[in-house]
């Protein structure tokens, strides 16, 4: 057992409550990682040798708020001032089948520690800064190595998804030769993966998409075929590369659509196969089937952009141009973009009806047309200007 000056996540807010009211309880997982990397720490775990119930039962004693959040897998969440800590009791793999495992209960931290995937999640840490390493966990992280805990071949048969894991932290914490073992074993359990959820495998591939410099794993990815059995429909990394070396935000749909070939019927596979919720579907959408800007264009031409999306997605969309096309002019176009006031259409339903036309479906039309005769001209009509233009549209209309 080593020690360390206990992070300052530790000492105050939620963690600090939960600990106290949990003696002999650990910080686990990321936060032990991340602490030791000397990153920033986000999500908070915590785990107790006692089960759930008792756990629930000893942090409301305390005048804790908890949710009974995940208890068939021993977890629960306590929430304090907006702020939420997941507690969860030390467990040992009962059943595994590649997908969901069922567990019991233990008090044995090292049991515990040993059904983790990677021996950087592996680590505790008490509130005064005792730290607990099975595994070499430790001296990985400072190695830069990304190693499973155990036989790399039964980590992954107990779940999958660690094989996507593994590219995300090889991605994060990774330097030099990948763990050759790991490597191995994943390359074998390439099948497996097609028994994984499609929320699962999603979740996964945005999380290594936002990684400072996902490109050297998703490139491993493609040589052991995991990247064509979770993303058949594209792997373009030059694309991605060059998106990077621009310095476009470490945005993951935007680097997805990098990944994608340039057609709405491919992103609509994709959304439907990994369940894309309808933002994220629309948003990769629009940079597959929708006009990218180019250095080239004028001023009409990018208020028509931005009428239609926000400076954000305009943006991306530039950068993306830029990653497919090359050239010179992006630096100078990214600027123009984001100097663009945003125009919105100045007239709206009831203007249509204060200028007398009737209510009913000539209404919408007629709003559609001005609207594409605004956007036509360049985003620039005022309101009078188009109302006049309106009532011109309305008086062409054939009567009856």
């Amino acid at each position: 057992m080593d020690r360390i000056a206990p992070p300052a996540v530790l000492c105050r807010g939620a963690p600090a409550a939960v600990l106290a009211a949990l003696p002999g309880a650990r910080a686990v997982g990321g936060a032990v990682r991340d602490a030791l990397a000397g990153l920033a720490l986000h999500d908070m775990d915590v785990a107790a040798p006692w089960p759930p119930e008792a756990i629930a039962r000893r942090l409301r004693e305390a005048g804790l708020k908890v949710f009974e959040t995940g208890l068939a897998h021993g977890t629960v969440t306590v929430v304090l001032e907006h702020e939420p800590v997941e507690v969860t009791s030390l467990r040992r793999d009962v059943v595994t089948d590649g997908r969901h495992a069922e567990v019991a209960w233990t008090t044995d931290w090292r049991e515990d520690a040993a059904r983790r995937d990677f021996t950087i999640n592996a680590m505790s840490l008490s509130a005064t800064g005792e730290i607990w390493d099975y595994f070499g966990g430790r001296d990985d992280l400072a190695a830069g190595r990304v190693r499973f805990v155990g036989e790399p071949a039964i980590r992954l048969q107990e779940d999958y998804l660690r094989a996507l894991r593994f590219f995300r932290f090889q991605a994060r914490y990774g330097r030099g030769v990948p763990d050759a073992a790991a490597v191995a074993a994943i390359r074998a359990a390439v099948p497996g993966l097609a028994r994984l959820s499609p929320e699962r495998v999603w979740m996964e591939l945005k999380r290594l998409l936002a990684a400072p410099d996902p490109g050297d794993a998703l490139a491993l990815m493609a040589e052991t075929g995991v990247l064509g059995a979770v993303l058949p429909e594209g792997g373009d990394l030059g694309i991605l590369a060059r998106l990077q070396a621009a310095g476009a935000p470490a945005e993951p749909l935007l680097r997805m659509a990098a990944l994608l070939p340039p057609k709405l019927e491919v992103v609509r596979r994709l959304a439907q196969r990994l369940r894309l919720s309808g933002e994220e579907r629309d948003t990769i959408s629009d940079m597959a089937g929708l006009r990218l800007p180019q250095p080239g264009d004028g001023e009409d031409d990018l208020r028509r952009l931005l009428a239609e999306r926000d400076h954000r997605s305009v943006l991306d969309r530039a950068w993306l141009a830029e990653a497919r096309h090359g050239g010179d002019g992006w630096p100078a176009l990214r600027t123009r973009i984001a100097a663009l006031p945003r125009p919105g259409f100045p007239v709206q339903g009831r203007d249509a009806l204060e200028a007398g036309l009737a209510p009913g479906p000539q209404v919408g039309r007629l709003l559609g047309r001005l609207r594409a005769w605004w956007l036509a001209g360049g985003c620039t009509a005022s309101r009078d200007a188009c109302l006049a233009e309106l009532r011109k549209l309305a008086a062409a209309e054939p009567s009856g």
